[in-house]
């Protein structure tokens, strides 16, 4: 089971976020402070939380400027959603359905602010309604009385016909059958097969199967709603602390009175996860042993030393390799050797223990490490047996790491996100990699009267909230500008994304292969290609550059700086390559395709006027549709190579980007 979509209103700063789509493997969510981010997450551990968690209270968590409508009783509070989910069901969750309902797309869960909740099957079979049922229904009983024996004289049997009319009385025609009608309906046709001939058979079986659809939506609903995963909210407050006094956590835990509720948070998981209590491993170290004359009395105390050395041993070993996993991927060695839980007297102490066997305190290895430590404590705690089946919420993971770090720990969530499911909010550039733009959802807050929005298309009023990405992406132009020898300049980063997601296919398909040592350089515009093509250049790298020839791109081949620097042969114009279209820009090399790609998955229906007005660049085409934009097209684009190989291009399309790459390795060879 994965989650699609989520939609999340009325709690806290959020009226409605509106839909939005969750990537399989993981989705980020960004956007400036206060915007929601957190917010967004902890309504949606609301969907499954874990054991012990704070459910929704209505005077903390309803949007403050509405609670009087629920003071007033105006609004009922079991009537009104936070969190609303959609689910894509794998193989082991259709097995887990009565056979009819194995075709169902989908599920859907509502968690509401009185904790009630509400779920339905996507894609299930209608219900009947009593006037789809009832003319078999009357021809059956009819059937039956016409067999009834009666005494010579006596009017014809309306037994059965009677006994209809009782449970459908109340019943009109439009209503759909309820589960307790049809499971009352079936009861009395069941008590009918053996009064009817065969004829009736067919008309039995239909009746049977029109009843059978209640109970099975219902034993449906009732098997997923077990298998909805966990979702487990990380914070980076949850820290598991390097040394822990037992005997005063043990106290503070049964007063219910914590110094920091989330300073203890992952001190209590860690108990947790080891399957103690605090005040059993406080008393345990405090326990005199007992005198070597009571055997009975020695064997059951050294029985619950060992009993907690191996859970702490269990626990450490599960720990370590757990981190080994994923910590440091780009390394060849893990950080950590071993991570070891020691209980000493009334300590209970975390330790790394490194490949040199040298002992070190948790808080004296990197905030990253710690992070992770505490994290996999809470994730196992929380997520209890059921750690495949869990979908990851962090907010803000990684914050203390240095920048370059954080790139390396971006890897990290991707290894974590290929067993589970994660969704994480991130202020930072380094957390949201350059092929990643899909998995970005923007948060923003601009109107506390509309509240929280949450965006899938990369699009925000607030420049604030695309800062991140901003940020990201002029951080690896820059790293890329100097990087490599060979360097091919584009106008923009829609262009980028269609030569490399080509370039993928044919290379798959074995036709034709981009060099891997040409680095690709977006310039944002025409225009500026010249001032990255002269930065380039003078740093004495090989330069090439690819224009659209539109007027933009015409202007720019023209630039007198342009041809010095690079030569004829080396700038590429994309009319060369796009037969029949004077004006071509990169978009006119997938002519075939696009219009397919954006009619199907956009609603924008060009497919006819392209075909028509074969000379006519393909962006003027789309320029009539409303809501158009290249960067939806090229994203639309994106996500059909993922399931779409080199064949499913036209022979003319990879015959024109064989050419162009095949150009593009000449110039920069």
């Amino acid at each position: 089971m994965k989650l699609k979509t989520a939609h999340i209103q009325n709690y806290r700063s959020i009226r409605d976020t509106g839909v939005f789509e969750i990537e399989a493997a993981k989705t980020i969510l960004v956007g400036p402070n206060e915007a929601g981010k957190t917010a967004v997450l902890q309504a949606l551990q609301q969907i499954n939380p874990p054991k012990g968690i704070k459910r929704f209270d209505a005077l903390r968590d309803y949007p403050r400027a509405k609670y009087n409508d629920i003071s007033t009783k105006k609004v009922d509070p079991k009537n009104v959603p936070v969190a609303t989910v959609t689910f894509t069901l794998d193989e082991d969750d259709l097995a887990a359905l009565p056979e009819s309902m194995r075709g169902i797309t989908g599920y859907s869960f509502t968690r509401y602010i009185a904790n009630n909740a509400s779920h339905f099957l996507i894609g299930a079979p209608a219900l009947p309604t009593v006037g789809a049922i009832r003319k078999d229904a009357v021809r059956l009983a009819a059937h039956v009385d016409g067999r009834t024996p009666v005494a010579e004289g006596a009017a014809p049997s309306t037994v059965q016909a009677e006994s209809l009319n009782s449970l459908l009385q109340e019943w009109r025609d439009e209503n759909v059958l309820s589960n307790e009608l049809s499971s009352a309906l079936k009861q009395w046709v069941d008590r009918l097969v053996a009064h009817a001939d065969d004829s009736e058979d067919v008309r039995i079986e239909r009746l049977l199967a029109a009843f059978s659809i209640a109970g099975d939506r219902s034993a449906a609903l009732e098997a997923l709603d077990k298998r909805i995963p966990v979702f487990v909210l990380f914070s980076n407050y949850f820290r598991v602390r390097p040394l822990i006094h037992l005997g005063l956590l043990a106290d503070r835990l049964d007063s219910n009175i914590l110094d920091d509720e989330q300073y203890d948070y992952g001190n209590k998981c860690l108990l947790q996860l080891l399957g103690f209590t605090a005040r059993d491993l406080s008393d345990l170290g405090k326990a005199p042993e007992p005198p070597a004359n009571q055997p009975q009395a020695l064997q059951a105390f050294r029985d619950q030393l060992d009993k907690r050395k191996y859970q702490l041993n269990a626990a450490s070993v599960q720990l370590t390799n757990e981190i080994r996993s994923v910590w440091k991927p780009s390394s060849t060695r893990p950080e950590a050797d071993r991570l070891r839980l020691d209980a000493d007297g009334q300590y209970l102490k975390v330790v790394v223990e490194d490949e040199l066997g040298v002992e070190i305190e948790l808080d004296q290895r990197s905030e990253g490490f710690q992070w992770l430590v505490s994290f996999f404590v809470v994730f196992f705690a929380e997520a209890a047996d059921k750690h495949e089946n869990a979908i990851l919420l962090l907010d803000e993971p990684g914050m203390s790491l240095h920048a370059l770090k954080q790139r390396e720990f971006r890897e990290t969530i991707t290894k974590l996100a290929a067993k589970n499911q994660t969704i994480y909010t991130t202020h930072s550039p380094f957390l949201v990699g350059p092929n990643e733009l899909d998995y970005v959802r923007v948060v923003e807050l601009n109107d506390r009267n509309v509240g929280t929005k949450v965006h899938t298309t990369i699009t925000s009023s607030d420049p604030a909230a695309l800062l991140p990405l901003q940020e990201a992406l002029g951080y690896d132009l820059a790293q890329s500008l100097f990087a490599q020898e060979r360097n091919l300049v584009l106008e923009g980063l829609t262009d980028e994304w269609y030569l490399e997601g080509v370039a993928g296919l044919l290379a798959d398909s074995g036709e034709v292969k981009l060099n891997d040592k040409i680095a690709l350089v977006t310039a944002d515009s025409a225009g500026k290609v010249v001032y990255f093509a002269t930065i380039l250049h003078a740093h004495k790298l090989k330069v090439a550059a690819l224009l659209d020839s539109d007027n933009a791109g015409d202007a720019a081949a023209k630039q007198d700086t342009l041809v010095h620097k690079l030569g004829q042969k080396s700038i590429l114009r994309t009319k060369d390559y796009a037969s029949g279209v004077a004006k071509a820009e990169i978009e006119d090399l997938l002519r075939d395709t696009l219009p397919i790609i954006a009619r199907d998955q956009l609603g924008w229906d060009i497919v006819d006027q392209a075909a028509q007005q074969s000379g006519r660049p393909l962006v003027d085409i789309f320029s009539g549709v409303t809501g158009f934009s290249k960067y939806k097209l090229a994203k639309a684009f994106l996500r059909w190579t993922r399931d779409n190989n080199a064949s499913s291009l036209s022979r003319t399309e990879r015959s024109a980007w064989t050419k162009l790459i095949t150009a593009i390795n000449a110039a920069l060879k």
